[in-house]
């Protein structure tokens, strides 16, 4: 991804897109620029990054206070969506850091601590989103094409020992992130960012490209693809043959879809832009002409993808029939415990009442004929 200014090896590394590329040092070539366009960038990227980190932590906070309320009862699929909303929470929780770095012109005041935590974070939870897409679909493979033979592997228990397993492949794929990111003084612009300091004729940031491309996109969608089309080439047979259809199961599958094709929606522009310049980088591909392309298209398709995470926790809620039932259990248990509240404090009301009204009851003495003789 490149964002350039007058020097364009500097400004592209200012980016906050992980695919940065570096302008050959020794090139004499530079592209020509209108600064009028960076300058439409300066004013309608950060509140775009304001409103979708807003929006998205409302919804994934939402989602996941549901999956915590219902926290030892949730099944294998729900176990998995519930990593899903928290990485998604993660990833948001950086991006405003990101919208102040751009507002300010790419100047980083936060340290470098929090240089190297933002965006790793950002990084991480990528990639953990895409391999729990992965590990949904491949649930649901067992679930529908295994059905007996792979019941033993859909155990609860198993379901988090893997979502731990991804955040430490997230760690693991995201070190390039988190030993090149630094923050710099740029002396040209005046400026101190948090940039991406590959090394000149460093094969880091080749290396780093490819892992984006090939472990963070191909091979997740690779497995997405081999997964579903199992499952629909096993429920197409079973209808023809007039088995047994579980509408739930097909209602939680096209649930799966649905998350799946978002995912890919949202990221394959980044991903594409991302291969372009990696081409370029290795001159397949003239780097004079496409550069202004990744210059924009880098920079749209990277926070397009952003989207994502915002966008998620509406399919849960309005397609997911499971979650709906979690929410509206949890409602009525609510409802329930504010008409309790209610009797209690009117039970409360009454017996106070009662008490004071005998208090105020004088003893009255009657008179008895008797008692006088």
């Amino acid at each position: 991804m490149r964002i350039t200014f007058t020097q364009p090896k500097l400004m592209e590394q200012l980016s906050p897109v992980t695919a940065a590329s570096v302008w050959p040092e020794n090139s004499s070539v530079f592209p020509t620029f209108d600064p009028s366009e960076w300058e439409m960038i300066y004013t309608i990227l950060p509140p775009y990054i304001f409103t979708i980190s807003l929006l998205g932590l409302l919804f994934n906070g939402f989602v996941l206070a549901v999956f915590a309320a219902h926290r030892d009862q949730l099944t294998v699929p729900e176990i998995y969506l519930s990593n899903l909303a928290l990485a998604d929470f993660l990833l948001l929780c950086g991006l405003p850091f990101w919208g102040m770095y751009i507002l300010n012109r790419f100047n980083w005041s936060y340290g470098e601590a929090l240089c190297k935590l933002v965006n790793s974070m950002i990084a991480i939870n990528f990639y953990t989103s895409s391999y729990t897409l992965v590990m949904i679909s491949v649930d649901r493979y067992l679930a529908l094409v295994k059905t007996m033979k792979a019941r033993w592997l859909r155990r609860t228990l198993y379901a988090k020992v893997i979502c731990f397993i991804l955040w430490l492949l997230g760690v693991l794929l995201s070190m390039p992130i988190i030993v090149h990111r630094k923050v710099k003084f740029a002396e040209e612009f005046n400026t101190t960012s948090c940039v991406l300091d590959y090394a000149h004729g460093s094969y880091w940031k080749l290396a780093h490209q490819i892992i984006i491309n090939v472990v963070g996109f191909v091979l997740p969608v690779l497995a997405i693809v081999f997964s579903s089309w199992n499952i629909i080439k096993t429920l197409a047979q079973r209808m023809e043959s007039g088995g047994f259809h579980d509408a739930n199961n097909t209602k939680a599958t096209v649930l799966v879809y649905a998350v799946t094709l978002l995912f890919l929606l949202c990221w394959a522009p980044f991903q594409i832009f991302t291969l372009l310049d990696t081409l370029c980088d290795v001159k397949v591909l003239d780097e004079t002409l496409w550069f202004h392309t990744l210059n924009i298209g880098g920079q749209v398709s990277a926070y397009l993808g952003f989207l994502n995470s915002t966008l998620n926790p509406l399919l849960y809620i309005f397609s997911g029939q499971y979650f709906r039932r979690k929410v509206s259990i949890i409602y009525r248990r609510a409802r329930h415990q504010r008409r309790g509240s209610d009797m209690t404090t009117y039970q409360r009301s009454v017996v106070s009442t009662y008490f004071n009204r005998t208090e105020q009851i004088k003893p009255v003495v009657i008179f008895n004929p008797k008692d006088q003789m």
